[in-house]
């Protein structure tokens, strides 16, 4: 009986690190010291508006605009007037009335023009002051936030495995000091936590390497006896193989746990050769279960711990295997390089998982259902180990449940 073939899965989408990426336009990032300098530069400028309107109404208030002229010419004669401001008042043949009333529009004249001549310069003159407050105020804002670019660089320090780093700000007893005092103080308990832990590491890995190391010392021993049954010498020497392999197991992940999540040597592993293993360790117990595995596995060469991107493609290769339909399953296991990524994908037949309960599959010793909870099908370690050593490599597993049973198993590792 042919089983359905798995649908082809969506590439993710990438995701932006703003730890590795930078924005587009990085000088239009609304940062606090632009809020800040935008703020001090706005009240300054509404200040000096409603200054500046104030001063306009008082000013136009003093000149009387609009009102009666401040004299008047009652009488006279040969009373001849030049101006070349008002060249209505020069004109000849004016009768009295008409002369004040040249004499009165000249004056409202001159006194709107000495007001725009005010409003232009005070316009001008609150530009300048303006781009100067703007500027100071940036000036300012840096001196103010200053202590707070010293905690992300040190917090960035920390991120880089830098325990050691401290701000120590000085200066006066301020919220920005109490705030560094107290990040001072939570990275000194980080650092006790992680040098306990460091000195668990290795006291485990004293405590792990020795009956490995008694292990291979006794099967060495046996296997050196020349009388030895040839079943005894096969089985020895599949146990040998076993115990070397647990051996780089244990050393990859105390080196995992020593160097905090992140992989020190790094050399060339063939995604498509590490999971041609992992298919290699599981197809008997492939076979007993009468589960088919197939797959195209095409070269994928990243960067990475091979001891322990040979344990991802194993635990979910296991997994797939051993959470499988009682007959005619399948597990299909492909490998390929997708957007400048390695991406190794494992699905398989099964039983229905629901997808909000997809996230629990991850936590350490938590199982779906009671289904999945005997002791012939581990611990519950397997995904908890891959999602930890895909993070190390510097990608992520993501997990999505078949149509009809199963799941979907996709590791996404940067080349």
């Amino acid at each position: 009986m042919a089983a359905t073939p798995a649908p082809p899965q969506a590439p993710p989408k990438p995701t932006w690190d703003p730890r590795r990426a930078e924005p587009p336009f990085p000088w239009l990032r609304p940062t606090i010291r632009i809020r800040l300098t935008l703020l001090y530069g706005g009240m300054f400028l509404i200040a000096g508006i409603l200054l500046l309107s104030i001063i306009y109404l008082l000013a136009a208030q003093a000149l009387n605009t609009g009102n009666e002229p401040l004299f008047k010419i009652a009488g006279g004669t040969d009373i001849k007037v030049s101006s070349d401001n008002c060249p209505a008042v020069t004109s000849g043949n004016l009768t009295l009335p008409e002369f004040n009333s040249a004499i009165s529009a000249c004056i409202d004249s001159q006194r709107q023009v000495a007001l725009d001549h005010l409003l232009s310069r005070s316009l001008l003159a609150l530009l300048g002051l303006a781009v100067i407050a703007f500027a100071f105020g940036y000036a300012m804002a840096g001196r103010v936030l200053s202590p707070l670019g010293r905690i992300t660089r040190t917090a960035r320090a920390v991120a880089g495995s830098d325990l050691s780093r401290r701000i120590e700000l000085d200066g006066p007893d301020d919220e920005l000091k109490e705030l560094a005092d107290t990040f001072d103080e939570m990275l000194e308990r980080l650092q006790r936590a992680f040098t306990a832990q460091q000195r668990f590491v290795g006291n485990a890995s004293h405590e792990l390497r020795t009956p490995l190391a008694i292990n291979r010392t006794l099967l060495e021993v046996h296997l050196s006896d020349p009388h030895a049954p040839v079943e005894l010498q096969q089985l020895g020497k599949t146990l040998l193989a076993t115990n070397e392999r647990s051996e780089q197991l244990v050393e990859g992940l105390l080196l995992l746990a020593r160097s905090d999540n992140q992989i020190v040597e790094r050399k060339p592993v063939d995604l498509a050769e590490v999971a041609g293993q992992a298919i290699d360790q599981v197809h008997g117990e492939a076979e007993a279960k009468g589960v088919d595995i197939r797959g195209k596995r095409e070269t994928a060469v990243v960067q990475g711990n091979g001891v322990l991107l040979e344990r991802i493609a194993l635990n979910l290769v296991q997994n797939a295997v051993r959470y499988n339909v009682p007959e005619g399953g399948w597990v299909e296991v492909t490998t390929e390089v997708q957007h400048g990524q390695a991406v190794l994908v494992v699905s398989n037949t099964g039983p229905v998982v629901p997808a909000y309960e997809i996230d629990n599959l991850f936590e350490p010793f938590r199982r779906l259902r009671t289904e999945r909870t005997g002791s012939d099908k581990g611990v519950g370690l397997g995904l908890s180990i891959v999602r930890s050593v895909a993070r190390a490599h510097g990608g992520h597993i993501a997990a999505q449940p078949r149509e009809g049973g199963g799941l979907v198993m996709r590791v996404t590792l940067p080349l």
